[in-house]
């Protein structure tokens, strides 16, 4: 990664004003469900207090638009990152700009650890308000982006602060656009692309950045119907993007131009209803009768896609293979992450609801890589160049 990073600067006395992503889901009694994001933080966190800064972590949390709410307030989360650093000193502060939160960074101690109230509470962080930025950027010395999973937006809390203080990379950062920024630059071959999801629409730029770098791209998902219908299958009740038809015809032939594979599904898991418990059966693509629709893929596009994957020495991964949410259309999802598991490859997960399906299906830590970004890893994958990471000063 061609950025500098908190490696790159001495850090004792200084104020390292850290953008995390601590967006993270909480029950209707405020306990956190679910803390991989914080836990994702932790080394830059560690890293700098042992390093003698005193860390200042400004997040966001839900979407509380511009207003507070108490239903969004990051103390909760204050109080679980202390529980998961016995030996720190983390205190939370209920501002995240004016003179009561100069006054709680002000008495810091070095290697001491801060966090700010929900910097979304202020209307002017979506509008990248340069005021608001100016005055986040008063209370730090080096400014830390570490937040990929929101690098995607120019708020001001993610890429405003960088007009007004020096911008470095945290570990986070630098992992995530390093490993999917060699995986895109520079793959080791045969590099495999698995897309998925309901909508080709949602997907288009990062099928055009990919064919021209991929062997193969394995299409799953509601997606894969709209290109059925334009190989001339009928799809039955399939969710089919009439509108879409003309760019997956596109795609079809940009495939051919750059000589990339683009495998859809032979066989599909067709049920008569959207539900859990609809009666399904396995039919091959020319078979799905008119009052079905596909929810899965099949066994065969299982057995063909899994062979594509332990044959690759690059895997990336973005969206299900079907309504992985109900058990019985779940399989061809949960068998492409074990697949995944057993290549001889560099393998990411390139966010959104295919983090969710690793997680279900327990291998997530058997991936080379699970981003931490949703929509971030999508523009990523977009060949885009995402706001956040664009202010981060050059090595």
């Amino acid at each position: 990664m061609p950025k500098r990073t908190i490696e790159d600067v001495a850090w004792r006395g200084k104020r390292a004003l850290v953008r995390v992503d601590f967006n993270v889901p909480m029950n209707d009694g405020g306990e956190i469900t679910d803390d991989t994001r914080i836990r994702a933080a932790l080394p830059t966190i560690t890293y700098l207090s042992d390093h003698g800064a005193r860390v200042i972590l400004m997040s966001h949390l839900g979407r509380p638009k511009g207003e507070r709410s108490e239903k969004y307030s990051l103390a909760p989360v204050a109080r679980h990152l202390q529980s998961l650093l016995p030996d720190k000193s983390v205190s939370f502060c209920p501002d995240a700009i004016g003179e009561t939160a100069e006054q709680a960074v002000a008495a810091l101690a070095d290697g001491a650890i801060l966090v700010l109230e929900n910097v979304r509470f202020y209307a002017g962080e979506e509008k990248n308000d340069r005021d608001l930025a100016k005055q986040l950027a008063e209370l730090g010395d080096v400014f830390v982006n570490d937040a990929f999973g929101t690098a995607h937006r120019a708020h001001a809390s993610t890429a405003g602060i960088a007009d007004y203080l020096p911008c470095v990379a945290g570990f986070l950062m630098e992992k995530e656009v390093g490993v999917m920024g060699e995986a895109l630059a520079n793959p080791e071959h045969p590099f495999v692309a698995i897309i998925g999801g309901a909508k080709v629409s949602d997907k288009i730029s990062v099928i055009e950045n990919l064919l021209p770098k991929v062997d193969a791209l394995l299409i799953g998902g509601g997606m894969a119907n709209t290109f059925l219908s334009v190989q001339g299958y009928d799809m039955g009740k399939s969710l089919v993007e009439a509108d879409a038809k003309g760019t997956a015809a596109r795609l079809l032939e940009l495939a051919k131009q750059h000589n990339s594979r683009l495998l859809l599904p032979v066989d599909v898991v067709a049920a008569k209803a959207f539900s859990a418990d609809a009666e399904h059966a396995v039919r091959n693509v020319d078979a799905v009768q008119p009052d079905e629709m596909a929810l899965d893929i099949g066994p065969e596009t299982v057995k063909q896609y899994q062979a594509e994957i332990r044959n690759a020495k690059t895997v990336i991964w973005n969206g299900p293979m079907g309504v992985f949410e109900m058990p019985a259309f779940a399989k061809g999802t949960f068998a492409i992450a074990e697949a995944m598991t057993e290549a001889d490859a560099t393998t990411i997960v390139g966010g959104g609801d295919s983090v969710a399906a690793v997680e279900q299906a327990g291998v997530a830590d058997k991936m080379s890589h699970v981003s931490t970004g949703g929509g971030a890893s999508l523009e990523f994958l977009e060949g885009k160049l995402l706001p956040g990471v664009a202010v981060i000063a050059e090595k």
